[in-house]
């Protein structure tokens, strides 16, 4: 346009302020408005997964009006996200769009004057118009790519600000004497004013296995965190060899504690990489030797592909007790000399769970196990039993001990033993 005439092509200006001023609105309330949208998003799913997954509690409890309501508050805050979000689109695009519709306009209506007044031929006028159509194309994409750009960068953003988090906790570089573990008066709340353990002290000697039972919602995970260091308690300490738990470098304390929950995740990539994310530089002869530990050997070398076989959600996909199995593997690898195991083996029938720990107990031979079980038979076999209720250990001995005393362990044993025809201990 500048080159078949300079002054022509001065028309096709009189869309940038519109432009400029439509666009330069719509980018200061779009993020914010993207960032409300995939955040009710992700309300939304979480409410509606909850809901699904936990169909028969939510049936059995007779919470369905109160979920239903829930999904439909959670449904409405989306809609209303949605809404927001198109409203600036419907005032964007169309300013855009009328700004096209000018600057071909005003392109059009200045060359013919110009050609009127014999200041450019009728060619000029006529090849600048078009040129300025032809312009429009290329200017629309790039505002289009504007409006992908904000729903990319509000969702990379959710992705990376986890980033951003503060760190709750900073190395003091002190070392631990010894591996003993300590829990000194421990108190820890998810809710302020609402302690989920009120005082809690518990000592743990190398090589000792200890079982933490109770009723559900006592605190025995709230307590298995804490002793794994990944919560810093609200008062109290946990210690290993004199030093809080959270003063070490996080790669510090993993070889000192390690925890295994019954959440488990396989993430995208080979078998081998699954495992060596808890030890990089571990050869396929050590992973073979973690993946019989756990039992998962005989499976593992089935797989297509064995120790390179693709897993994750693009790859062969793992049951719920292989998903098990590996992480257990994993932990085999890490080799702390204090393992946390919460209900580690749920997801395993009676019978696979108990050869499992039978199998485990000959790698776990000298390390310090806390093992947070709803099957009493880990009980039987620990060298001493936590009974933790309402937030406190009301009984702690042998499991003789706490069955002579006749207390809330024997009546959990009792009760347990009946549900299982009273052959508890045999595989």
């Amino acid at each position: 346009m500048a080159i078949v005439s300079p002054l022509a092509s001065l028309g096709v200006f009189a869309a940038a302020p519109i432009l400029y001023l439509s666009t330069r609105r719509y980018l200061r309330y779009a993020p914010a408005g993207y960032l409300r949208e995939r955040a009710a998003y992700a309300t939304m799913s979480g409410t509606i997964s909850e809901t699904v997954e936990g169909a028969r509690t939510v049936d059995a409890l007779r919470l369905s009006t109160r979920q239903a309501t829930r999904v439909d508050a959670d449904l409405s805050e989306a809609y209303d996200a949605e809404m927001y979000t198109l409203a600036l689109r419907l005032r964007w695009f169309p300013s855009v769009e009328f700004a096209y519709t000018l600057a071909v306009a005003a392109t059009l209506l200045w060359g013919g004057f110009l050609a009127l007044h014999h200041v450019i031929g009728i060619g000029a006028a006529t090849s600048d118009t078009i040129y300025a159509v032809a312009l429009m194309d290329p200017v629309d994409r790039v505002i289009s790519w504007l409006d992908e750009l904000q729903v990319g960068s509000t969702s990379m953003a959710r992705l990376i600000g986890v980033a951003f988090v503060e760190d709750d906790r900073a190395p003091t570089g002190e070392t631990p004497v010894d591996e003993r573990i300590e829990a000194r008066d421990v108190r820890y709340a998810y809710r302020e004013n609402h302690d989920v353990l009120r005082g809690v002290s518990l000592d743990l000697s190398r090589g000792e296995r200890v079982a933490v039972v109770g009723p559900s919602g006592a605190g025995k995970s709230t307590l298995g965190r804490l002793l794994a260091g990944v919560d810093r308690p609200r008062t109290g300490t946990v210690e290993v060899g004199s030093v809080n738990l959270v003063d070490l470098d996080l790669d510090d304390l993993r070889g000192h504690v390690a925890l295994v929950t019954q959440e488990h995740h396989v993430f995208i990539g080979t078998l081998a990489d699954n495992l060596r994310l808890a030890k990089p530089d571990a050869t396929s002869a050590e992973l073979c030797s973690a993946l019989e530990a756990v039992d998962a050997l005989e499976w593992a070398s089935q797989l297509p592909e064995g120790l390179e076989t693709e897993l994750g959600t693009t790859g062969f996909p793992l049951s719920p007790s292989q998903a098990q199995q590996l992480a257990l593997a994993r932990l085999v690898l890490v080799d702390p000399h204090t393992l946390i195991l919460d209900e580690a083996t749920s997801l395993l029938d009676p019978r696979a769970a108990r050869h499992l720990e039978r199998s485990l107990s000959a790698v776990l031979a000298g390390r310090t196990v806390v093992a947070i079980a709803h099957r009493l038979h880990t009980a039987h076999d620990a060298d001493r039993v936590a009974v933790v209720a309402d937030g406190l250990i009301i009984e702690l001995g042998t499991h003789e001990e706490l069955l002579s005393s006749g207390g809330e362990y024997a009546a959990l044993w009792a009760s347990w033993r009946n549900d299982h025809g009273g052959d508890v201990v045999q595989p």
